[in-house]
C-alpha cells in the first residue's frame, strides 16, 4: 500500500475498481482487503441492484478501524456506469472531503456494471486531477466458469443459450462477462478452494484468450489475496482504456433491460435451515441468478444474513439486531427479465 500512500500525498487518491458478475465473490474480497490494509485509511465505493444495501450492510459489518461506517458510500440508483454523473461524482465529492483524508479508495460494482464507462469517466476534468484508477479487478466465479458458465445460475443461463447450439457472444450476460474481462489489470477466480488442479486449469484456459499477457489470474482461496497482489499497481487505468475493445465500444449507451430486480418481504422464519430450503427451491425453478438479504430468526437476537448464488446458499448470523431497528426478513431477487415473480414469492413463503 506504499504506492498508494505515495500516490495520495502527490494529490490524486488511487482508487481500485473491482468488478464481477452477480455471486461471484466482490464483497468477500473487499472485506479480507480491508484486514490487510490497516496502515492506510481507506474508503469504499459499493453499487447495489436492488433497492436493500445488502453489500453494505456487509461491509459495514467488519468493524476495521481503518475504514470507518463514514468511509462505506452506497449507490442505489441504478447501474453505476448508467449514473456516473448522477451518483459517482457526487460521492467521489463526499469521499474526497472526509477528514483525516483518504489513502486509498475501493469501488465494487454491482454484477452488471461494465467497467469501460465507468474508467472513462475518470478522464472528466472535475475528476481527473483528483483521483486516478491505480488498477481494474475483475472477480470471477472458479466453480462456475470451470463447467463451461460465467455465473453459477445454469438454468438462466440455458435459457439464454436455448437459441442458439453454439456459443452466442451476442448474450447479455455473457457480454457483461467478457466486456468486464476485457478491461481487467488482474483476474481473481474466486472459491479456488473449491476447484482440483483440472478444474484450475480448464478456468485459465478459458480466461487466457480473453486476456493481454501482461493481465496476470490468480487464485482467491476462501476469498483472500494478498492485498500487495491487488492494490497500489499505479497503473492510472483512465489514459490506456480506450485501448481495451468491448462489445458496447460502438455503443453511445447501453441499457441492463434484460434483468429485472425486486424485494420480497416474509414474516419471522423458524429455522435457517428452512429458508435456505425455500430459497434453494426457488433458485431451481425460476431463472434467478442471485438472493440476498437478512432474515428474522424467531427467538433469535442476531441477523440472520443470506446469500445464494445458484445453487448454493450461505447463511449465517452476522451481528445482533440494533436497538433502532425492527426485525424482519427482505430478500433482494435479482434475475433475468421477465422472471415470475409471483410465483418466486410463493416458493419463499411457503
Amino acid at each position: 500500500m506504499a504506492d498508494s500512500a505515495l500516490s495520495a500525498a502527490r494529490g490524486r487518491v488511487p482508487c481500485t475498481i473491482i468488478t464481477g458478475f452477480l455471486g461471484a465473490g466482490k464483497t468477500t474480497l473487499i472485506r479480507n482487503l480491508l484486514e490487510q490494509t490497516g496502515g492506510s485509511r481507506l474508503a469504499i465505493v459499493v453499487n447495489e441492484f436492488g433497492d436493500v444495501g445488502i453489500d453494505g450492510e456487509i461491509l459495514r459489518s467488519c468493524g476495521v478501524e481503518n475504514c470507518p461506517q463514514d468511509n462505506i458510500v452506497e449507490l442505489a440508483n441504478g447501474c453505476i456506469c448508467c449514473t456516473v454523473a448522477d451518483d459517482f461524482a457526487p460521492a467521489l465529492d463526499r469521499i474526497l472531503a472526509l477528514e483525516p483524508k483518504v489513502d486509498h479508495i475501493l469501488i465494487e460494482t454491482s454484477g452488471l456494471a461494465l467497467p469501460k464507462p465507468l474508467v472513462q469517466a475518470f478522464q472528466w476534468p472535475a475528476i481527473r486531477g483528483r483521483v486516478t484508477v491505480d488498477g481494474v479487478i475483475a472477480v470471477v466465479d472458479g466453480p462456475a466458469l470451470a463447467e463451461g458458465r460465467v455465473a453459477a445460475d445454469p438454468a438462466a443461463l440455458e435459457t439464454q443459450r436455448a437459441a442458439d447450439a453454439s456459443i452466442d457472444h451476442d448474450d447479455p450476460v455473457e457480454e457483461v462477462f467478457e466486456d468486464q474481462i476485457a478491461c481487467a489489470d488482474l483476474v481473481i477466480v474466486s472459491k479456488t478452494d473449491l476447484l482440483g488442479e483440472a478444474d484450475r486449469a480448464r478456468v485459465e484456459e478459458t480466461l487466457r484468450p480473453h486476456l493481454p499477457p501482461a493481465v496476470r489470474i490468480v487464485a482467491g482461496v476462501n476469498g483472500k489475496v494478498d492485498a500487495a497482489v491487488a492494490l497500489g499497481l499505479g497503473l492510472g487505468v483512465e489514459d490506456d482504456i480506450e485501448n481495451r475493445r468491448t462489445h458496447h465500444d460502438d455503443e453511445a449507451d447501453h441499457e441492463h433491460d434484460e434483468f429485472d430486480s425486486f424485494v420480497v418481504e416474509l414474516p419471522a422464519v423458524a429455522r435457517p435451515e428452512d429458508l435456505a430450503r425455500r430459497i434453494s427451491a426457488a433458485v431451481e425453478a425460476e431463472n434467478i441468478l442471485r438472493l440476498k438479504g437478512f432474515a428474522h430468526v424467531e427467538g433469535k437476537p442476531l441477523r440472520l444474513l443470506v446469500q445464494a448464488a445458484g445453487p448454493r446458499v450461505d447463511h449465517y448470523f452476522d451481528r445482533p439486531w440494533s436497538a433502532d431497528e425492527t426485525p424482519r426478513t427482505r430478500l433482494v431477487v435479482i434475475g433475468l427479465k421477465g422472471i415470475d415473480r409471483a410465483a418466486i414469492e410463493r416458493i419463499l413463503a411457503a
